[in-house]
C-alpha cells in the first residue's frame, strides 16, 4: 500500500485525491483509484448551478407570456428562443426570445425618404399617431408635413387641425386618392418628415380594403398600422393579416397604459411579418410615443421577481400578526 500511494504521489502529486483502493487478484499487491480535482472546479459547480436558474428563467418567460394570451404556439417558440440563449435572468431572457422572434425598426426622428400613412382600423388612435410623429419632429427642430386624407369620421380634420395650430403645422388636406398623390408630390422636398391621417377602415371589408389600396398605390408612402394593444389576439391576428395585404410592413402599437395584455399585438406582428416601430404609453401629445425594443417590450411584460416570490411576499405582508409578534395597532399610551 505505501508502495502504491508513493507512485500516486508521483504521478499526480500531493493534490490526488483518494478514490478508492481495492486489493489486487490473488496476492499480487492493491489496486488506488485516484484523480485530481479540477484547478476551475467552483466554476464547473457555478456552471452546475445555473443550469437550473436558466431553467427557471425560461419558465419565468413561458409564465409571463402565458399571462399576455399569446397562443401555444408562439409561447414555446418564444421559450425556446429564451432557453437557447442560457441567460438566467428572466427579462434578459425574454428579450433574447423576442429579439430572435421579432423584427423592430422605429420610425426615424430626422427625416424619411416617403410620407407615413397611418393606417388602421376606427379607433385604434391614428390622428392622435400622427400628431405625436409631428411633436416629435417640431420638437427635434426638423419641418414638418401633416396631411389628412379622412373625409368619413365626423370632425376628424377638425381635431388634427387643433394639434397642427398649437404645433405651428398646415393641416394639408387631400379627399380621395387622386388628391393625396397630388398633395404628396406638391410636399416633396419641403419637408423632413411627412405623416398622413387616413380614414379608419374595416379589414374584414373588401371595399374598404380595395380603397385603402388605392391610397397607398396613388402615392409613394409607407403604410404603417395603428393597433391598440389590449385587443383579442386572435381578432388582432386577422387584422394584421389584412393589412399586410395591402403592404404594411411596420406596427404602431397604441395605448399601452391603458392595458396590462400585450399578447395581441405581439400576434398581430408575427401573423403580419410586421417589425415593430414605435409606441404610444401616454396620453400626451408632446413625448407620447418612443421607439420600442427587444429589451424594453420585455420589461413590460416579465416581472423583475419570480411571481412565486412576489406571491410569498404579499402573503407575508397580508398575514395576521401572531400572539408572539408586536401587533401596531394597540393604542399608545400618553
Amino acid at each position: 500500500m505505501a508502495e502504491a500511494m508513493e507512485l500516486v504521489r508521483q504521478e499526480l502529486g500531493d493534490d490526488a485525491i483518494i478514490v478508492s483502493t481495492q486489493r489486487a487478484a490473488g496476492t499480487k499487491g492493491v489496486r488506488i483509484t485516484a484523480a485530481l480535482e479540477p484547478e476551475d472546479a467552483d466554476s464547473v459547480i457555478a456552471e452546475i448551478l445555473s443550469e437550473g436558474s436558466r431553467s427557471d428563467a425560461a419558465e419565468a418567460v413561458r409564465e409571463a407570456f402565458e399571462k399576455h394570451g399569446l397562443p401555444q404556439r408562439l409561447i414555446e417558440r418564444l421559450v425556446n428562443a429564451a432557453r437557447t440563449s442560457a441567460l438566467a435572468d428572466p427579462v434578459l431572457a425574454g428579450a433574447a426570445a423576442l429579439e430572435a422572434g421579432y423584427a423592430f425598426a422605429h420610425l426615424p426622428e430626422h427625416s424619411a425618404p416617403r410620407p407615413f400613412l397611418m393606417v388602421g382600423p376606427p379607433g385604434s388612435g391614428k390622428s392622435m399617431a400622427v400628431a405625436k410623429v409631428a411633436a416629435r419632429g417640431v420638437l427635434k427642430q426638423r419641418q414638418i408635413g401633416v396631411i389628412s386624407c379622412d373625409n368619413i369620421r365626423a370632425g376628424a380634420m377638425e381635431q388634427l387641425a387643433a394639434f397642427t395650430r398649437i404645433l405651428g403645422i398646415d393641416l394639408i388636406k387631400a379627399r380621395g386618392p387622386e388628391a393625396l398623390r397630388r398633395a404628396v408630390e406638391g410636399a416633396a422636398g419641403m419637408y423632413d418628415l411627412v405623416t398622413i391621417d387616413s380614414p379608419g377602415l374595416n379589414p374584414f371589408k373588401p371595399s374598404d380594403m380595395d380603397y385603402l389600396q388605392a391610397l397607398v398605390e396613388a402615392a409613394d408612402v409607407e403604410p404603417i398600422l395603428v393597433m391598440s394593444a389590449g385587443g383579442d389576439p386572435a381578432e388582432a391576428a386577422e387584422m394584421a393579416e389584412a393589412f399586410a395585404a395591402v403592404g404594411v410592413g411596420r406596427l404602431f402599437a397604441t395605448r399601452l397604459d391603458t392595458t396590462r395584455r400585450l399578447g395581441g399585438i405581439l400576434v398581430a406582428a408575427d401573423a403580419g411579418q410586421m417589425a415593430f416601430c414605435d409606441v404610444s404609453a401616454s396620453p400626451h401629445v408632446a413625448g407620447g410615443i418612443s421607439p420600442i425594443s427587444a429589451l424594453l417590450l420585455a420589461k413590460l411584460m416579465i416581472p423583475e421577481s419570480p411571481p412565486l416570490r412576489r406571491r410569498e411576499a404579499d402573503e407575508a405582508e397580508t398575514a395576521e400578526p401572531t400572539d408572539d409578534a408586536p401587533r401596531t395597532d394597540e393604542a399608545q399610551a400618553p
